[in-house]
């Protein structure tokens, strides 16, 4: 079965309900070139200078206007939708849950993932540290769709294989993200095809791509991939729609030639 993917590309900024109109936008662009799974950007409706912000702006699980905009998008446009990633309240006091939310073509939640892996990275005068307002999630998270299995992960996540594989087999691996110009342009690209490749599934990458009014950079190359490592579409930088399509004949003739994930000997 051939089934088309996109994945969203977004510079977002501080005015949510702006990012919001432009993640609509292009989810239904994404729909009427007949995706049948959209996914959105990590933070796509908030990427603000002042880290606050996120944690003024967080709901609680299950209720608020972001949350509202991703069962009403994925409804209306009759897609499933990976909401990228949304502040969601936490457990400490002054931090946030980075979350990404699936909702099935009828506007149904199908699982929620909290961000693992924190980033932090200094260089020079570039520094960031998410320890400071993330609170990291503990879960790892797949769920069954139309299109197959798809497991759950958000940018720094790309970085540690180890999430992928406790997966266990997956279809489609989803990776939001807002990867910095520096980190992205050395390793963007080379961690998603080995991520495609080590798990013999299609990666469906939506970044947040360009100068944002804050001024900080992010990577964008926003990417499907195939199971072979071969990258389908790619959109270099912008807003706008990468689209491929799936194909679960693929995977599986992969799987049967190169039976590697039944090869492996260290497990547990």
């Amino acid at each position: 079965m051939k089934t088309p993917i996109a994945a969203v590309q977004m510079v977002s900024g501080p005015d949510i309900a702006q990012n919001l109109r432009e993640a609509g936008r292009l989810v239904a662009e994404a729909a009427d070139r007949g995706a049948r799974l959209v996914a959105l950007p990590e933070y796509f409706p908030l990427i603000s200078g002042n880290e606050t912000d996120k944690v003024r702006a967080r709901e609680k699980d299950g209720a608020g206007p972001l949350q509202d905009f991703l069962r009403e998008t994925a409804s209306r446009r009759k897609v499933w939708l990976i909401g990228g990633s949304i502040p969601l309240e936490a457990s400490l006091p002054g931090k946030v849950r980075n979350s990404c939310l699936a909702y099935d073509d009828g506007g149904r939640r199908v699982a929620r993932y909290d961000k693992i892996h924190l980033f932090g990275f200094e260089r020079g005068t570039e520094r960031y540290d998410e320890s400071q307002s993330i609170e990291a999630g503990d879960g790892i998270v797949a769920f069954d769709s139309p299109i197959g299995r798809v497991g759950l992960s958000i940018c720094y996540d790309l970085r540690f294989p180890e999430l992928y594989r406790a997966m266990g087999p997956v279809d489609l691996l989803v990776v939001p993200a807002a990867f910095t110009h520096t980190t992205g342009q050395a390793h963007w690209e080379l961690l998603l095809r080995a991520r495609a490749v080590e798990n013999l599934c299609y990666v469906l990458a939506s970044a947040q791509g360009g100068t944002h009014p804050s001024g900080r950079m992010t990577w964008g190359d926003s990417m499907a991939v195939d199971p072979w490592g071969g990258v389908l579409d790619r959109l270099a930088k912008g807003p706008g729609v990468v689209v491929a399509e799936m194909d679960s004949a693929r995977i599986a003739e992969l799987r049967t030639s190169l039976p590697a994930l039944q090869h492996r000997r260290f497990i547990g």
